[in-house]
């Protein structure tokens, strides 16, 4: 465990697309910076992800320094979409959760999203992360906010713990399918060095000397299964997950993390294991 390090970094401008894979990135207190700091939703106010559109997976977002995002994708041409004026919030239904958010000024934005998916498809941001969206109180403590990530600030993932699921899955009814790049499971954070599944006995840790609470292992869904280079589906890592990896009903991999002080994580930072 001596060699624990911070072995890659992923900031997703726009939950459900590809995301960045900077050197450094600050730690706020609901994520990195930039993190899912805006989403898609439908006609009905409701998230659009990769679990009812995986063609979002193609689709690229790159980070702008006001916050603002620039959109790509196969056959559409680029759009930049500036973060919107504070001209009131709209709800929007993120799983459990509803949350004000500001629609993207204008119907360029919306245009652009719907034309891709081939739905009615809406562009909004979080404008501000300190209010809008708790952690879930089950586990969290007071004041702990989240942006538009599934349920936590951060997701944590390790190498060794992907090379275990491969080696599972190259044993296993779909060893065709393997083995899986990190990609599949959308980290933040992923560490190398350690042995295999050992973040599931982690409840402190430090990335240089940014601290982080260890929530709870993260449930995946079929996302998972969803190549991030294609958009093709398949079974694993579900498959296996499931018949290696069930815990309190849930299928896991990876642990959420809520950031319990400020500062930046560069690449190659000590991963320490505080509790």
């Amino acid at each position: 465990m001596g060699n624990a390090h911070l072995h890659a970094i992923h900031v997703h401008p726009v939950k459900a697309v590809r995301g960045l894979a900077p050197r450094e990135a600050v730690v706020e207190p609901w994520g990195l910076a930039g993190d899912r700091r805006w989403l898609l939703v439908d006609d009905g106010g409701k998230v659009v992800t990769q679990r009812r559109q995986p063609r979002l997976a193609l689709a690229a977002a790159e980070l702008l320094p006001d916050g603002g995002v620039r959109l790509s994708a196969p056959g559409m041409e680029p759009l930049t979409v500036p973060v919107p004026r504070p001209l009131g919030t709209v709800p929007v239904q993120i799983f459990n959760d509803k949350v004000d958010a500001v629609p993207a000024e204008g119907e360029a934005a919306h245009a652009w999203c719907s034309r891709y998916l081939g739905v009615g498809a809406r562009l909004a941001y979080m404008d501000d992360p300190a209010t809008r969206r708790p952690v879930d109180p089950r586990y969290a403590r007071p004041g702990e906010t989240v942006s538009f990530a599934d349920g936590f600030p951060l997701l944590l993932t390790t190498t060794a713990s992907l090379d275990a699921l491969n080696s599972l899955i190259a044993q296993g009814d779909h060893a065709q399918e393997g083995p899986l790049p990190m990609d599949r499971f959308r980290p933040n954070v992923v560490v190398a060095g350690t042995d295999a599944w050992a973040e599931d006995h982690w409840s402190l840790i430090a990335v240089g000397e940014v601290t982080f609470r260890v929530a709870k292992p993260c449930g995946r869904c079929v996302v998972t299964t969803t190549d991030q280079g294609s958009g093709e589906r398949g079974r694993e890592p579900l498959h296996s997950l499931g018949q290696h990896r069930r815990l309190d009903g849930k299928l896991v991999f990876g642990q959420n993390l809520v950031p319990q002080s400020r500062g930046t994580i560069r690449l190659g930072d000590p991963v320490t294991i505080l509790g």
